[in-house]
């Protein structure tokens, strides 16, 4: 049989070389193959990859090296690909976890395709319950011990999900950044048998820590645990260029299971994708290089998904990423109801910033070429800041008003805001209510302590930055039927614009 060039694997990586018009079909087969590539091509060794090049290599045989390694990538693909469609369409029924509380079936299926696949990103709906889907994989004895990394204000928040949804599970909250002898902390106040336990069993099923801990932990961890599991995933968007992303990628390599918890994985561009998908499945996209020539293009510096829907299909179909949306999965809630509120501002907070902000002004629209962009960067930053800071206290006391209305017929409210000092001026307007604070200036004790207050009917108005709430769950068992966004950027003199809905 003729062939038209070989194709060998070296570090990594399929090295084609062949024929000029084979190799200019081949490119046209494999988007992430750049175009100054000349006379060979370089193709990182994903099984999707491999799937590909065996087809290829049916069109244009190639002498490849070793064979068996490209037709075994190729077969692996192909049962993910059945497993995954299977598992989606019902075809093979998801199986049953160990829960205090059943499952629902959507949730089975996404937590026996992180257990399948051994690396998933589940981006379903706010409200789909993505805690308890990983809580289910984390019943299976393969995933223990466990290491569950969240926010700071949600580290709690796990542990009694867990408690709840699998008490059969020992936990233990990470409380320093670097490693200490948990067994110990962990046997201190229990009974003299249970303390033996902790001795002879040092690890508990499931460890708690923050991204803030994860590069202190990661090495001793990546000893010790089977299984990751990241929520609000989208903190390693930055890659191993931060602390946290490279001590994710240490612990990616190093353990057997990976899941990813994040209704919002996209941000800014969409090029960070590749940061968090490659923490929780290694390689499955290439390299960088080749998932920014397939599937980006460029805004400045920074790579944007140019079809986000496209690649969001590409990825639901290999298994990295599952996504249900509530219509899907059949708990859509009332509709949301909206109102617009207009609110006078007080013109003195933003006259107050005319000089400084001209200045700032200035400078982001100096041509000089001097100047460095850093210089130009930090002073639309502090634009930006100094903006939002303004608006938000020139139209504070009018936003509290309005929220005192709400209040005094009755209702409860979550008041979120940007900027403390838009928050201490809330509370003192609104002070007669009880009002409870969760914020950047919180611990995570005290955010507990806020929300319990709120939930319990001890406080009628809850405080929230955006930010800092992000992944909160428990509040829709408060009676709260209002929300109220009183703190994000306006144009000065703009009018206000609150929201509220109306859940069951």
């Amino acid at each position: 049989m003729r062939t038209f060039g070989t194709a060998e694997l070296k570090d990594g990586k399929w090295v084609v070389q062949a024929e000029p018009h084979v190799l200019l079909r081949l490119k046209r087969t494999f988007a992430s193959i750049r175009s100054k590539e000349q006379g060979r091509v370089s193709i990182s060794d994903t099984i999707d990859n491999c799937r590909e090049l065996a087809w290829f290599c049916d069109r244009y045989p190639l002498t490849v090296t070793p064979a068996a390694r490209l037709h075994s990538r190729a077969s692996e693909h192909r049962e993910r690909e059945t497993l995954v469609h299977s598992l989606l369409n019902g075809q093979t029924p998801a199986r049953d976890f160990e829960l205090a509380e059943p499952a629902r079936d959507y949730q089975r299926v996404a937590a026996d395709l992180a257990l399948a696949s051994g690396g998933l990103l589940i981006a379903d709906d706010v409200g789909l319950g993505k805690t308890a889907t990983a809580i289910c994989a984390l019943t299976d004895g393969r995933m223990r011990p466990a290491l569950v990394v969240a926010p700071t204000h949600l580290q709690r928040q796990w542990q009694n999900e867990i408690n709840r949804f699998a008490p059969q599970l020992e936990t233990h909250i990470l409380k320093k950044g670097t490693p200490y002898d948990y067994s110990k902390a962990r046997a201190r106040g229990r009974k003299k048998d249970d303390r033996q336990l902790c001795l002879v069993n040092p690890h508990p099923d499931v460890l708690i820590c923050t991204y803030a801990k994860l590069a202190g932990w990661s090495e001793t961890l990546g000893e010790v645990v089977r299984s990751v599991i990241y929520d609000e995933v989208h903190e390693l968007r930055t890659g191993t260029d931060t602390g946290k992303g490279a001590a994710a990628a240490y612990l990616a390599e190093r353990v057997a299971f990976r899941i990813g918890l994040s209704a919002t994985p996209i941000f800014n561009y969409g090029g960070e994708i590749y940061n968090v998908l490659n923490a929780l499945r290694p390689g499955a996209l290439g390299d960088y290089g080749e998932f920014c020539t397939a599937w980006c293009g460029y805004h400045g510096e920074k790579p944007r998904l140019t079809d986000p829907a496209a690649f969001g299909s590409f990825a639901r179909d290999n298994g990295i990423m599952i996504r249900r949306t509530r219509e899907e999965v059949g708990r859509e809630l009332p509709e949301l109801v909206k109102a617009p509120h207009h609110v006078e501002s007080d013109e003195s907070a933003l006259n107050a910033i005319a000089s400084s902000a001209g200045e700032l002004a200035r400078i982001i629209l100096a041509q000089n070429a001097d100047m460095a962009k850093g210089e130009q960067f930090r002073a639309g930053g502090e634009l930006d800041a100094m903006v939002r800071q303004a608006t938000g206290i020139a139209k504070a006391p009018y936003v509290a008003q309005f929220v005192k209305m709400l209040l005094e017929s009755g209702e409860k409210v979550v008041l979120f805001g940007w900027h403390h000092e838009v928050y201490r001026l809330w509370m003192e307007s609104l002070a007669e209510f009880n009002p409870v604070l969760y914020t950047g200036n919180e611990s995570e004790n005290q955010k507990n302590e806020a929300k319990r207050k709120f939930v319990e009917g001890e406080s009628q108005l809850l405080i929230i930055s955006l930010r800092s709430g992000a992944g909160i769950d428990g509040l829709q068992y408060s009676g709260c039927r209002t929300v109220v966004f009183g703190g994000t950027r306006l144009v000065p003199g703009g009018s206000r614009t609150v929201r509220w809905a109306r859940p069951p």
